[in-house]
């Protein structure tokens, strides 16, 4: 498994980490906990060393089933959870309802304090290898959400500061006061905006970022095909994106990559998390897993490295291809 920094930390993880939001079953049609367990043991055992998650995947059901998942293996995981979405207070602005609780945005230092506990309890460490500010918090300064990060780090609690869904003013506000890690933001195929502006800056600062949703909800495995329907709080419902005739394109155009995979020996799914990871400035991956099969699979994205000339190849299809689905 390839692996590289967290910024600045000092700390290594594997380049292929395993992202647990759909683990905490809210917006993805609930969890089955047994497989999501196996799900977690197999990445372990085909050398992810990077597990993701959070507080408000499912009101803290999936920091929980990690917690038990990691009995006895805790030392073998670079374990990565965030902060700022709350719903213990209604501090910060309200953001969403989950479970009949509205959940907000709030970094305030008090509530920052709060959550760690939690966090802790629920995972059953004693240590955050990765702390991430979530979503951010127009109400409090960024000066007291990172005071109170860089005090939880001081205290050994936490060993890195991390940022999820950013633009460049947050980055600069975080990183005058302190060292900033990692940034965490949504990349794909299909989304890349971050490539404007956010990827600049954090390859110039040394940041590192953590790639969410490489797999466009599924979308990029071309394993979701027309007849495919979705149910429950199930995000995709809705989403224009997975229309029938979008699937269809994105059939077609993954169709296109196959004799690039099979140079390779991958999967479509397995190429395209590792043409993310060939990406400038991306140095992890975070996929989700709903079970072990799954799991091994996302793994193995991260033992290549793809040439230049097939990053650049898969590049020149993505140009045509790609806006008409997005």
């Amino acid at each position: 498994m390839n692996t590289q920094a967290i910024g600045k930390s000092g700390i290594q993880a594997s380049v292929v980490g395993l992202g647990t939001w759909a683990i905490g079953g809210w917006s993805w049609g609930g969890t089955d906990e047994a497989n999501s367990i196996a799900a977690i043991h197999a990445a372990l055992d085909a050398g992810v060393t990077l597990i993701d998650t959070a507080p408000a995947y499912g009101l803290g059901l999936s920091e929980e089933i990690v917690g038990r998942a990691l009995a006895g293996r805790r030392d073998q995981v670079v374990l990565a959870t965030k902060c700022g979405l709350v719903w213990h207070t209604d501090g910060g602005r309200h953001f969403f309802d989950q479970a009949g609780k509205p959940v907000h945005r709030y970094l305030g230092a008090e509530s920052i304090r709060h959550e760690v506990e939690q966090s802790l309890r629920r995972l059953q460490t004693d240590r955050i290898d990765l702390y991430q500010a979530h979503w951010q918090d127009p109400t409090t300064p960024i000066e007291e959400t990172m005071g109170a990060l860089l005090k939880l780090k001081d205290e050994g609690k936490i060993r890195s500061i991390g940022v999820s869904n950013i633009d460049v003013g947050h980055l600069e506000a975080y990183t005058r006061v302190g060292q900033l890690d990692s940034a965490q933001e949504k990349f794909s195929m299909l989304d890349r905006e971050i490539e404007a502006e956010i990827l600049p800056y954090t390859r110039a600062h040394d940041i590192a970022m953590l790639a969410y949703s490489p797999l466009a909800l599924g979308l990029l495995t071309g394993r979701i095909g027309p007849e495919r329907t979705f149910e429950g709080d199930d995000q995709r419902i809705d989403d224009p994106r997975f229309s029938v005739e979008n699937r269809q394109r994105t059939a077609a155009m993954l169709k296109l990559f196959e004799p690039i995979a099979a140079r390779y020996t991958l999967s479509i799914p397995q190429l395209v998390i590792a043409w993310t990871a060939a990406q400038p400035g991306v140095t992890h991956v975070l996929v989700g897993a709903r079970n072990a099969q799954q799991a091994v699979e996302n793994a193995r994205a991260g033992t290549v490295t793809l040439a230049a000339d097939d990053v650049q190849a898969m590049d020149r299809i993505l140009a045509q291809h790609a806006a008409a689905i997005a």
